[in-house]
């Protein structure tokens, strides 16, 4: 309900009559009743509030307007948030100056462009940020918290937008954690026995950004395009879940875009932008972050098998190099390292060959297991490590493999539930396959958007086998990926730090960062380029 002077959100849960009162002029949020809303207020429906962020012009709230139901986890619903409204606090402009409103409308655009990118999901009753392994292991207090103080900040991408919501408890059941990713639900059957198969891949929010501005880790150790992908099973009550991760090669290395097809990678030897000298503390510097890496994952999932799938030679090759001497100096028996140069072994559609590193790493999934709780709650076994697999953009390779090992594990899993008789395979199992390839190929296409700018390269392979077709549109995807990396990116990732408050507008501040003032230089190329042009089709025309 809008009023000039106050926001009024209205719970729709059956005997509530709690509202939420923002008042407009001093920001303040405190809780009413209905009877308090005007009957002269404007009414609308919303399905959530995202949260608050201050711009050029003041505070705005932005709101959840459109949904579209996904599907139901153990009865709990889960929706897609698919559009949304930025309110203003403000009732009118006229206190900013021409400057002042330009800036302000091209941090709108930043905002509305996070928010056209498809992939926000929520629930208003199911934590969606946590596996079900971690939510098997948590404590009474835990259940009885709020979604928003139990949800893995990690993977709460309004999380910033929702800080002064999170500092009054009291209205935290109007707060909705998002989380930014994939999910996709399909009530299965095999040998007439139905279970539901689900995917959830839940992107972290730090670290965030698009392809070539955000590579490596931050000093905290956390990774670029980090991504966790949960497979659960849920057939008679009882649940099973198999969890892969995938991230950035965890030290400090850098990709920027220069017009280049493929930007060389340059391994940082800095220490907060100051060249060492020393070959020695530079690699003590990238250790210190990587092995912050590696303890928050060992916490957060148990042992890790790294599974790197870039090229061994070329420029790619220095990467996966230090990445191996990083992980012996370590010396850590939680981490095991094994490289397998995907392009080498997979030319020429050698795709059988795939075969190989499952080989190397069965042994080891099966030591890992995974979870799985009974119809009586009971926890049956426990997923004890975890496989962390990368390529240079953890998209397209490494989409390919995570299909491969979730695979084996649901191959294990159904067998173990009862749904496959032994001996069976699921790849027999003509319309289960089907889903599980599709699924799996709309998983890469959703991760490769979010982060490159363009559907997944492979995904060919993912659905059923390479093709002549598949590398043509790999071939389009690229091209697409190459204008987008060079020339778009820089507002994409400007918009994601403004978003996720790794930026913050200060409406007082006296110099845009968006009026960069240009030289000649910045101009000197674009006027050669044009005057080059414009000779050849002279040439070209009066070439008698």
């Amino acid at each position: 309900h809008i009023t000039p002077e106050k926001f009024y959100v209205e719970a729709c849960d059956d005997g509530a009559d709690d509202v939420l009162a923002i008042d407009r002029v001093s920001t303040e949020v405190t809780l009413t009743v209905k009877k308090d809303v005007p009957p002269s207020a404007v009414t609308r429906p919303i399905f959530g509030i995202l949260g608050t962020i201050r711009l050029v012009a003041g505070t705005y709230l932005i709101v959840i307007t459109k949904k579209k139901k996904v599907g139901e986890i153990f009865s709990h619903v889960i929706w897609k948030a698919t559009d949304f409204d930025i309110l203003s606090y403000k009732k009118t402009m006229l206190h900013l100056t021409d400057i002042q409103l330009q800036d302000n409308k091209v941090f709108l655009s930043m905002l509305n462009h996070v928010l056209s990118v498809d992939g926000f999901y929520f629930s208003t009753t199911y934590d969606l940020t946590h596996t079900l392994q971690r939510l098997a292991n948590t404590s009474p207090e835990f259940q009885e918290m709020s979604l928003l103080e139990r949800a893995d900040p990690r993977f709460v991408w309004n999380g910033h937008l929702l800080r002064e919501f999170a500092a009054q408890p009291e209205i935290h059941r109007f707060a909705t954690p998002v989380m930014h990713g994939f999910i996709t639900m399909h009530s299965c059957s095999i040998n007439g026995k139905c279970f539901d198969w689900l995917l959830v891949s839940r992107r972290s929010c730090f670290r965030a950004g698009v392809r070539y501005y955000v590579r490596g880790i931050d000093s905290e150790g956390h990774a670029a395009n980090f991504v966790e992908t949960e497979q659960i099973v849920h057939y008679k009550g009882s649940k099973a879940s198999f969890v892969q991760t995938r991230g950035s090669i965890p030290f400090f290395w850098s990709q920027r875009p220069n017009l280049k097809y493929k930007p060389k990678p340059q391994i940082s030897k800095s220490v907060n932008h100051v060249l060492c000298i020393c070959q020695h503390i530079a690699f003590l510097f990238q250790m210190d972050g990587f092995q912050r890496h590696f303890d928050s994952q060992i916490i957060s999932y148990g042992k890790q098998v790294v599974v790197n799938l870039v090229n061994q030679k070329g420029s790619e090759k220095p990467l996966e190099q230090t990445f191996a001497k990083m992980v012996n100096s370590m010396a850590n028996g939680m981490v095991r390292y094994v490289a397998f140069d995907f392009h080498k072994e997979c030319s020429r559609m050698r795709w059988d060959r795939l075969q190989i590193l499952m080989d190397q790493l069965a042994e080891q999934q099966d030591e890992f297991s995974y979870f799985l709780v009974d119809c009586d709650g009971k926890i049956v076994t426990q997923q004890e490590g975890i496989f962390r697999s990368n390529c240079m953009d953890c998209l397209d390779r490494t989409n390919v493999i995570q299909s491969l090992l979730a695979r084996r594990s649901l191959q294990a899993q159904l067998q173990r539930l009862g749904v496959l008789h032994v001996g069976q395979r699921i790849e027999e199992q003509a319309d289960f396959e089907k889903i599980y390839k599709n699924a799996w190929a709309d998983n890469a296409n959703a991760c490769a958007k979010q982060y490159a700018g363009t559907g997944a390269l492979k995904t060919d392979y993912t659905t059923g086998k390479r093709t002549q077709w598949g590398l043509i549109m790999d071939g389009w995807n690229s091209l697409i990926r190459y204008y987008k990396n060079n020339f778009s990116d820089g507002f994409r990732q400007d918009a994601i730090d403004l978003f996720l408050g790794n930026y913050s507008v200060d409406e007082v501040e006296p110099a845009s960062p968006l009026h960069v003032k240009k030289d000649w230089k910045f101009l000197a190329l674009p006027i050669i380029m044009v005057v080059a042009f414009s000779m050849c089709i002279i040439c070209l025309l009066m070439a008698g």
